[in-house]
């Protein structure tokens, strides 16, 4: 199918949304970038940057992230990934490598598990497998009550110091700014939205021996939202899989070390 405009900030409809996406590059089987909580499509810029001349490469805002805005919906990882397969539909996209970083992994591993046959590869970026222990799920759902009556911006500045590696809020300032306008761009009900949706998710571990498509696994030395182990139990669970260690990296190597992010992830595609 010939493939619609490229460009940045498209939009698609897909159920009752327009979903946001940028599109740019050229190739069969392009690369789709699904970003983490509670971020946009924007944090792969420097990925669509470095990688467009030899790869057809997508970055969706999720359904009510960025500009791909929804107030309405129940949020759920199911949810998203029937967004993710309707909107590959809607472009008339047969197969996909798929890129998820923390949340963005959560649905790429929801979707392959669904749907294997939809994905030429996997890469999972910052995430997990598993599902909220009991403990993780009540402080989601106690962050939520402290929202309502706070407001935003204790969680959304606790957050953004727990993402960054240490040297990162101090040398790469403008990175974390960047970030943290992404963060506030959000509304009140789509940062607790998300929280439900995280708190509920379904582990996937249980069904990573099922994966037989290549895997790329990238994970910040530093990460303290998914900890390496968590990297290190996917990559041995997942058979023939990849992992590479970001070094002076927390949970959003792509942004903190993005020259050595991007070489694991062209190797990896050239090696395809």
């Amino acid at each position: 199918m010939e493939t619609m405009t490229q460009g940045h900030n498209l939009t698609l409809p897909v159920y009752i949304l327009q979903i946001s996406y940028d599109d740019v590059g050229e190739g069969n089987i392009p690369v789709i970038f699904l970003h983490g909580y509670p971020f946009d499509k924007s944090m792969w810029q420097g990925q669509l940057d470095f990688l467009q001349k030899t790869h057809r490469l997508i970055a969706i805002d999720i359904r009510g992230f960025g500009e791909s805005t929804d107030e309405e919906s129940y949020l759920s990882m199911d949810t998203f990934g029937n967004d993710l397969m309707q909107f590959m539909d809607k472009l008339g996209l047969e197969k996909a490598i798929i890129c998820g970083l923390s949340m963005g992994g959560y649905i790429a591993l929801n979707v392959v598990k669904r749907f294997p046959e939809k994905f030429k590869a996997l890469i999972l970026c910052d995430t997990q497998c598993i599902a909220d222990t009991p403990e993780a799920k009540t402080k989601r759902f106690k962050t939520i009550g402290s929202i309502d009556v706070n407001g935003v911006e204790d969680f959304n500045e606790g957050f953004i110091k727990n993402i960054f590696h240490q040297n990162s809020l101090t040398d790469k300032k403008e990175v974390v700014e960047e970030l943290r306008t992404v963060v506030y761009a959000n509304s009140k009900h789509i940062i607790k939205q998300g929280l439900v949706a995280l708190a509920e998710r379904n582990e996937t571990c249980s069904t990573l021996g099922d994966i037989k498509m290549p895997t790329l696994i990238l994970c910040g030395r530093e990460d303290k939202v998914t900890p390496l182990e968590q990297s290190e139990f996917m990559h041995e669970t997942i058979k023939g899989s990849v992992l590479h260690v970001i070094d002076d990296a927390g949970h959003v190597s792509n942004l903190e070390q993005p020259e050595v992010f991007n070489k694991h992830l062209l190797d990896f595609l050239n090696g395809l």
